[in-house]
């Protein structure tokens, strides 16, 4: 009986729950123990003892390794199943007979995330560990990439797999036959990248008279090789192909183009004049000519204009400087320059406009419009007047533009050209309508007054006068050609 009571007392006094006694000690002394017994029950619980000691299955592997793990989760579906079923054959007696199993996972494990023994590594750290190999298996090609580069397609199969964009390697085709049946595959699929590939492996696989031959019969691709060498800038592969086919005019403008590589002025019209003797057509000719003879021109004119200029000796090189130098210029550039700062110069000079003219046979409405616009820039009105104006046989003289008097109303405004000037041009438009416009929108306002006038038009007139200021002469001179009697207005 004594010792069941002290038992009880044992119970009560061990547990976290302890009986009500009035002996209790709230003092802080007894928290501090109570917090004590707690932390140690968590860490037998948390960390067991026994995570010093190797915990092995049944099969000798570790607990809790890699390999163990894959194994355990291979071999948990095939055994479920009979597992359920000899469970339900045995008694109660085989469950007695079968050790307790200790669990295979600790809850230090599952807290600290891995076995502290160092021989093991978490999978984490298996996979994030660049010592360790990877060991999974790489992943092949397909077996058609690999044919690719293989020796068994035919020339048609090759084509068709370079218009694709595959790589095709040509290096198999080593006979003139096949090179030859290549190719022809190739400009039957109508691809010009597909043509010029082949084209560049004929060339550099082939003899130059073999190749030239056999692209005489084949018109297509020796368009594409022409043409092919002209974009690269093989000048001397190109100057023999056209010479083996006879081509003496492609010839020559193969070697007149050449021209364009040459920096220096004195050595480009060295080359311009030993081309003029090449085989050209009579028109060829003539232009090879022209551009030898301007070039020669423009030295000339360079050097004695920046020797004026340097000096100061000219004020119109004073005041307009030039910007540019003229060599290698066009033939209306050259005019421009000309009649800017050499325009009444004598027409026995290289430098006059009117030598320029009738050198190079420069049309008349093409000398017109360049003059114009380069008198024009420097706002010489006189000289606008005096160069569209002709004298006829009997001395008489008229205002004449080739180019058309509503484009010289045009030019004058864009150089800003006062309205006295403007108007002179304006009324020389032919056309009513068009000389309407330009007069409304230019503010010629006599022009416009003028032509209601012509066409008595009182409505017209009478609604223009609200457009000009009061009391100006505009005004006046509409009021005095509504009270004129003599006109017979038509509304």
């Amino acid at each position: 009986m004594n010792r069941a009571r002290a038992d009880e007392e044992e119970y009560w006094h061990s547990s976290k729950f302890r009986a009500f006694t009035f002996d209790d000690e709230d003092d802080e002394l007894s928290q501090l123990k109570e917090s004590k017994r707690a932390v140690n029950s968590l860490r037998d619980i948390v960390d067991d003892d026994d995570d010093d000691l190797e915990r092995v299955s049944w099969s000798g592997e570790p607990v809790g390794s890699i390999s163990w793990s894959i194994k355990e989760t291979a071999s948990g579906s095939t055994s479920s199943l009979e597992g359920r079923d000899s469970s339900l054959q045995k008694g109660s007696s085989s469950y007695a007979a079968l050790p307790k199993q200790v669990s295979s996972y600790s809850l230090s494990s599952l807290f600290k995330g891995r076995n502290k023994l160092p021989s093991f590594q978490s999978l984490s750290d298996a996979l994030t560990d660049t010592g360790v190999k990877n060991y999974a298996p790489e992943l092949r090609r397909p077996k058609a990439e690999y044919k690719d580069y293989s020796s068994d397609w035919s020339p048609k199969d090759t084509v068709r797999r370079m218009q694709r964009g595959k790589v095709c390697s040509l290096e198999r085709f080593r006979s003139l036959q096949d090179k030859l049946v290549l190719l022809d595959e190739a400009v039957a699929g109508h691809d010009g990248n597909v043509i010029t590939a082949v084209l560049i492996f004929l060339k550099r696989t082939l003899r130059r008279e073999i190749l030239f031959r056999e692209l005489e019969v084949r018109q297509v691709a020796l368009c594409h090789l022409i043409h092919f060498l002209r974009e690269t800038g093989e000048q001397k592969l190109l100057l023999d192909l056209l010479r083996f086919l006879d081509r003496t005019e492609e010839v020559a403008l193969s070697q007149y183009r050449e021209h364009l590589n040459i920096q220096d002025v004195e050595k480009r019209r060295e080359f311009l004049k030993g081309c003029i003797g090449l085989p050209f057509s009579a028109e060829d000719t003539s232009h090879i000519q022209d551009h030898y003879t301007l070039l020669e021109r423009q030295i000339i004119i360079e050097a004695n204009d920046r020797h004026l200029e340097m000096a100061g000796q000219s004020e119109l090189f004073r005041k307009y400087p030039r910007k540019a130098s003229i060599l290698n210029m066009p033939l209306v550039t050259t005019l421009f320059y000309s009649c800017f700062y050499h325009y009444t110069e004598a027409e026995g000079t290289f430098s006059s406009p009117t030598n320029l003219k009738k050198t190079f046979k420069i049309p008349d409405k093409q000398y017109v419009l360049t003059a114009l616009a380069a008198r024009a820039k420097l706002r010489a009105w006189d000289d606008v007047d005096a160069l569209l104006t002709t004298k006829n046989w009997l001395g008489y003289t008229k205002k004449k533009a080739p180019i058309g008097f509503h484009r010289v109303v045009e030019m004058l405004q864009r150089n800003n050209a006062p309205v006295q000037v403007l108007q002179e041009y304006v009324r020389l438009v032919e056309d009513v309508e068009t000389r309407l416009n330009l007069a409304t929108k230019y503010k010629c306002h006599d022009v416009v007054i003028e032509t209601y006038r012509d066409l008595k038009d009182r409505i017209q007139l009478t609604a223009y006068k609200s457009k000009v200021e009061r009391g100006s002469a505009e005004e006046e001179k509409i009021n005095s050609i509504l009270n004129n009697m003599q006109i017979r207005w038509k509304n």
